[in-house]
């Protein structure tokens, strides 16, 4: 008599293909991103105070609304978004934030971040390239313009300081 390995109702639910690890990647590491930036908004202060708050907040915004979208295009491939604030920080693998952080350090920290998430774009890039899915690809390179653009407006704030 064998004894049959129980597994979870999730991870039977979980397609394990290349390109849908890699985007349940990219949903765990936008959500991490996500929290990250939003406590930047919370808690910048000083002379940047009012230009860093407004530019965290359209950050975030985007990123809520961008989250969704790349955990969607998971559950259209017939898996489950990743879950639980636990699990997601683990995969994602992004230190966080101290609350008493100066406005340079949040900079410094959401480029950091956006940097490990262009990394995670690109390997769910290139996983849907290889697997012909032009839709996740798509979705990937529309992301990638994004951040990079987003790093490169925090590393322009920085220029200059010291």
């Amino acid at each position: 008599m064998s004894k049959k390995k129980k597994s979870s109702k999730a991870a039977d639910k979980v397609n394990e293909t290349p390109v849908v690890t890699a985007l349940r990647q990219v949903v765990a590491s936008k959500y991490a991103l996500l929290g990250q930036t939003h406590i930047c908004h919370w808690n910048v202060r000083g002379p940047a105070f009012f230009s860093l708050h407004l530019a965290f907040e359209q950050q975030y915004t985007e990123l809520f609304a961008a989250v969704d979208e790349v955990a969607e295009r998971v559950r259209a491939l017939g898996s489950l978004a990743p879950g639980g604030l636990s699990t997601l920080a683990t995969m994602a693998g992004i230190d966080e934030i101290e609350e008493d952080a100066d406005a340079t350090r949040m900079v410094k920290h959401l480029i950091k971040a956006n940097r490990k998430l262009l990394k995670d774009l690109g390997a769910a890039r290139d996983a849907a390239g290889a697997a012909g899915d032009s839709e996740s690809e798509d979705l990937m390179i529309g992301r990638i313009q994004i951040h990079e653009k987003t790093a490169w407006m925090l590393e322009s704030f920085l220029e200059g300081s010291s």
